[in-house]
């Protein structure tokens, strides 16, 4: 299992470096997400600018002005014990009040530069997301089948929220970092250019302590990585599983196995620890052996009268502060790469061919009755493997037409290709006489009823479940096609009755119920066309004799398809296709085909002891 925990991210001479994902086309990504989405913002981009080189440049004055307070406080003191003077509060003070009124408005700038990337972020986040849905719903069926449902989960969620959130905070982080480097910078500069040398002299030998420490590191972080997700991977295993793994008895070998997997984490988790332990201290003791050479050379430099103490206090405050911001880079540039590496997926996504636009001629479906032909279809979910290989069928409306088969035989594929979630590779499909091809997909649809042998519903009541199919019907027309399901006597015992909630899982309820439940929304729905595949495949004995009374009162002057594997379910069909291997191999009534004693016979048969 793939593990959704965010590691937290870590700066030089902070915390752990975490290995990051890198996208494929970095630059490439990067141009389309400004020209896509940024670009619309340009505003709102300027005033971010603005505002956070503003606020760094009052930040970074201020100790260059706490300085000059000290100078003064020094120089009075001095003054004092020579008795040439005293210190001058009234400057002193001018001094601070400056210094409160750059503070303050760095905050209010701050404020508002993170005010609007925020809003930025989160309007783009809106914008991708409103994209993304509009994309799911056009997408072919088969981009799904190559896809798992937690690949596109993934995207829509952990790829739009890293965007989000590292969009937020890299670009304001790389404004105010470039102009924080900068700045103090300049100011080191301005009070010694001796005493910057030394501080400059130190950052390579940091970088190159850490790069040594975090290229040990890396290959335990990667380690802790791959077992974390294996630990968490068995516990969900395990936990999904629990009756299974109790009833087998199989609790010793999971605890083996979970030991295993723990142990592999505990020893890379505590080396990777241990030595990005190491970079903060030891950096930490490198920067310390700077200060005192700073202070050094900064005391002979004000014993010469080249430098004031409060310049040297200066210094230090801004050397002190020159390595938070390249810290701040090394993190953003990870951020960016995580950000970049999320939208290279989402663009991907956002890319994908998407169904194939309708011709502009298309069938009304208003009078369409129901006939429907197979005229020498082909098809295969992949180009190497043809499932359907010549399916030829004439079946004409208000018809109950079972198909029937082995597990793999194409019967569930047919289904696919009457809704067009996928299109032919060959031949047609028609009704009244039009290609399907013809039609608008949303029409179509709207002309079939389906109830699949996996049923779906969502969180929400039991009405609203049920009213799925026709948003617009009455209540009346609900509790009617419930008890057409012979649901409705289950519905009223509920606390709600049709106001009962169905939980997310539809754990609440059983799966006949469930798919009962189904069954009501398709009677709702009045389609001209039924489609019934293991319709009743969990539902009790008792219930299903009262079902199939229901289902053949609503089959009544409707074309009907009927897949079931119980052959007791298809007896009165008006034609029964049998299907082995993609081909149709016999056809016929049920009493006709047990006549022929083929391979109908034998399938109802190996089902049966006696032939009723």
């Amino acid at each position: 299992m793939a593990n959704n925990k965010k590691p937290p991210m870590g700066g030089m001479g902070r915390g752990a470096k975490w290995p990051i994902e890198k996208p494929k086309n970095f630059k490439g990504t990067t141009k389309k997400l400004i020209k896509s989405y940024l670009l619309k913002y340009k505003i709102g981009l300027i005033i971010v600018l603005f505002f956070a080189i503003a606020s760094t440049i009052f930040t970074i004055v201020g100790p260059k002005i706490l300085g000059n307070a000290t100078t003064e406080i020094f120089n009075g003191l001095i003054n004092k014990l020579s008795g040439t003077g005293g210190i001058n509060f009234e400057k002193i003070a001018q001094i601070s009040l400056t210094l409160l009124g750059l503070y303050i408005l760095s905050a209010i700038f701050s404020f508002i530069q993170g005010y609007t990337m925020s809003g930025i972020s989160q309007k783009v986040s809106y914008e991708i997301r409103n994209d993304l849905i509009l994309k799911i719903n056009n997408l072919p069926m088969k981009y799904f089948d190559k896809k798992t449902n937690g690949e596109v989960l993934s995207i829509i969620t952990n790829d739009i929220d890293t965007l989000s959130q590292n969009l937020n905070q890299s670009i304001t982080q790389i404004i105010t970092s470039i102009c924080t480097i900068i700045g103090i910078l300049i100011m080191m500069f301005s009070i010694s250019v001796t005493m910057t040398i030394i501080s400059l002299i130190i950052l390579p030998i940091s970088g190159f302590i850490v790069k040594i420490i975090v290229s040990k590191s890396q290959k335990y972080f990667k380690r802790q990585q791959d077992y974390l997700g294996h630990v968490n991977g068995e516990i969900e295993e395990v936990y999904g599983g629990h009756t299974i793994v109790k009833a087998f008895n199989g609790e010793k070998n999971t605890i083996i196995k979970f030991n295993k997997a723990n142990e592999e984490l505990y020893n890379s988790g505590w080396k990777s620890q241990f030595l990005s332990g190491l970079i903060f201290p030891v950096v930490n003791f490198i920067g310390n052996i700077g200060y005192v050479a700073i202070a050094i050379v900064g005391g002979y430099l004000a014993v010469n009268g080249k430098i004031t103490v409060g310049n040297i206090q200066s210094f230090i405050q801004y050397n002190k502060q020159f390595t938070h911001p390249i810290n701040q880079l090394a993190q953003v540039s990870s951020m960016i790469q995580a950000m970049i590496a999320a939208a290279e997926r989402i663009f991907e996504f956002l890319e994908e061919k998407e169904e194939e636009k309708q011709n502009k001629n298309i069938v009304d479906v208003k009078d369409i009755k129901g006939n429907i032909k197979f005229d020498h279809v082909k098809f295969g979910y992949s180009e190497e493997k043809t499932i359907i290989k010549d399916f030829n069928a004439d079946i004409k409306e208000g018809q109950k037409i079972a198909i029937v088969g082995p597990t793999g035989a194409g019967k569930t594929t047919i289904v696919k290709l009457l809704m067009r979630f996928y299109d032919v590779n060959d031949g047609a499909i028609l009704i009244d006489g039009y290609n399907i091809k013809d039609f608008d997909r949303g029409d179509l649809r709207r002309i079939f009823g389906m109830v699949l042998q996996d049923t779906w519903l969502f969180g929400g009541t039991v009405a609203d479940n049920i009213r799925y199919s026709n948003p617009d019907a009455k209540n009346n027309d609900v509790i009617e096609a419930a008890k057409a399901a012979h649901v409705h006597h289950f519905i009223k015992t509920l606390p709600n009755g049709y106001n009962s909630i169905i939980n997310e899982e539809s754990s609440n309820i059983s799966a006949g119920q469930k798919q009962l439940l189904t069954i009501a929304r398709v009677i709702l729905s009045d389609p001209k066309i039924l489609i019934l595949d293991e319709a009743t495949s969990s539902i009790d004995t008792r219930t299903e004799v009262l079902l199939q009374s229901a289902m053949d009162n609503l089959m009544k002057g409707r074309t009907s398809f009927i897949i079931a594997h119980r052959l007791s379910t298809i007896k009165n069909a008006d034609l029964i296709l049998v299907m082995n291997h993609g081909d149709i191999v016999e056809q016929g009534t049920h009493e006709e085909l047990l006549q022929k004693n083929g391979f109908y016979a034998g399938l109802y048969n190996s089902q049966f002891d006696e032939i009723e």
